[in-house]
């Protein structure tokens, strides 16, 4: 089950440190080999950006005030390029795999614990879940007459365990009453903060001994999107 440690925990930054270092690059990597232009579309705008900003210094009389500003400026216009570009290649690559899904939620900021594929079908429509603040989410991708059947069964043993914790469920596909792997994250984000930390930590102890219903999600590890520079990897 993945899980990151609080945001609150001394040790936290220091530990994921080396993790999201490895993320860049790995995301880098992925968008590279997408779009060999990506050096380019990276350094020219910030380095176009830079160049105003001295001009502006030099005419004015402010050179290095306005030279630390725009190199500021060319950082953040840096990593928002950067940030979009690498969302783009890793959603290309994860879509319409069995299990893109899961590889969403556990790129997803704050203090979530998924645990993928808690219920799978033969035709592998998949049910995963996440434990949060907001309470419980399921997410389901696969066949919307499927999915909605694997979820309204998940709900029914997580509500025998945990009767009042909230539980989300969502549908991941194109088709009408689903939401789009590339707006998962934005829906989640949107969902209320019902529960405590201490209270999360004793839902998950609760549901941990639910497992799983179903068989193993297809063997091979999926790309996370990136979350370049927010958030931490799970």
């Amino acid at each position: 089950m993945a899980r990151t440690p609080p945001a609150g925990s001394p040790a936290a930054p220091d530990a994921d440190k080396p993790k999201r270092l490895a993320q860049i690059r790995a995301v880098y990597k992925l968008a590279y080999a997408r779009d060999r232009r990506l050096p380019l579309l990276l350094l020219g705008p910030g380095l176009g950006v830079l160049a105003v900003f001295v001009g502006v210094g030099v005419l004015i009389g402010h050179l290095v005030y306005l030279a630390i500003l725009g190199v500021l400026t060319a950082v953040v216009l840096g990593t928002t390029i950067f940030g979009r570009r690498a969302n783009a290649a890793v959603y290309a690559q994860v879509e319409g795999q069995p299990g893109a899904a899961a590889a969403i939620l556990q790129s997803m900021r704050g203090d979530w614990r998924v645990t993928p594929a808690v219920a799978v079908t033969r035709n592998y429509e998949f049910v995963h879940r996440a434990i949060g603040r907001p309470g419980v989410l399921l997410v389901g991708e696969g066949a919307p007459a499927r999915v909605r059947e694997l979820l309204g069964q998940e709900k029914k043993r997580i509500s025998r365990v945990a009767p009042e914790t909230p539980i989300y469920d969502v549908s991941v596909g194109d088709a009408d009453g689903q939401i789009t792997l590339r707006k998962l994250q934005a829906h989640v984000a949107k969902l209320p903060r019902n529960l405590r930390p201490k209270q999360v930590d004793a839902l998950e102890a609760r549901l941990r001994a639910l497992g799983a219903a179903g068989p193993p999600m297809p063997k091979g590890p999926l790309p996370r999107p990136g979350r370049m520079p927010r958030g931490r990897l799970r």
